[in-house]
């Protein structure tokens, strides 16, 4: 059976409060950090065009039923035709991301900034955090947790009697790492350079044609089927404003 346990005061006075500040000003510094080493570079003009591209397919295809058939047909051409269609790219165009990021020495080295004002703040402060903050239960979560919580909230403290609900001060650093993006869009902005989540994701999306966005809108686009959305509109719109009327 679980034990609840008590916990002292100093523990919130001098590791759940000092953990959760310095973690504050850790995100605030390295966003100024951030932003400071963030080098300006001119957008290509293909990747815009494309990405331009892609916004207007789908906006076609948000409004397809809303505009009449022989115009959807003439737009649908337009985009998907085999031969000279705007989303049509031909095999062995495509362009490849990392030999675009070889041949550009800005951009490896901007990406290489990035990491390092990800990956150099989060050791130290792990390796801090686990050199005096190491073993201790920092808090408790007000609402019972089942037992595969136990591993994410209860690293470095190896009881198994000790109910799940108890977060230890490891796992409270990395509630904090993930969990104040709310807290530093609202202080910071929402584009701000402290989303350690986000930059993971794009780390991990890294090496993506770009080109395969435009392929996938013009397949979405051959696949839609058209339905006149304002049939009889004039009949209804009349019959609504008798009803408002009378």
């Amino acid at each position: 059976m679980a034990e609840d346990l008590v916990l002292d005061t100093a523990i919130r006075d001098w590791v759940l409060v000092p953990l959760s500040v310095v973690m504050v000003l850790i995100g605030v510094l390295r966003y100024f950090v951030a932003k400071l080493m963030k080098s300006t570079q001119v957008p290509d003009a293909k990747i815009v065009r494309e990405g331009q591209l892609v916004i207007r397919a789908r906006n076609l295809r948000a409004s397809a039923n809303f505009i009449p058939l022989k115009s959807f047909r003439a737009r649908k051409v337009y985009y998907t035709n085999e031969e000279n269609g705007l989303l049509h790219v031909p095999k062995g165009q495509g362009t490849n991301p990392q030999a675009q990021m070889l041949s550009d020495p800005n951009m490896a080295m901007d990406m290489m900034k990035k990491n390092l004002s990800m990956i150099i703040p989060q050791t130290l402060t792990f390796a801090w955090v686990n050199f005096f903050f190491s073993g201790f239960v920092a808090a408790k979560i007000p609402f019972p947790l089942t037992q595969r919580f136990r591993s994410m909230l209860q690293n470095g403290i190896d009881l198994s009697t000790v109910d799940v609900s108890y977060v230890s001060s490891r796992s409270w650093y990395f509630l904090n790492l993930f969990g104040l993006r709310g807290f530093f869009s609202l202080i910071l902005g929402e584009e701000n350079a402290t989303d350690d989540t986000q930059r993971m994701m794009q780390m991990s999306g890294f090496g993506i044609d770009p080109s395969k966005s435009l392929g996938a809108e013009k397949d979405s686009l051959d696949i839609i089927q058209h339905e006149w959305a304002l049939q009889k509109f004039e009949q209804r719109a009349e019959a609504v404003l008798r009803k408002l009327v009378s």
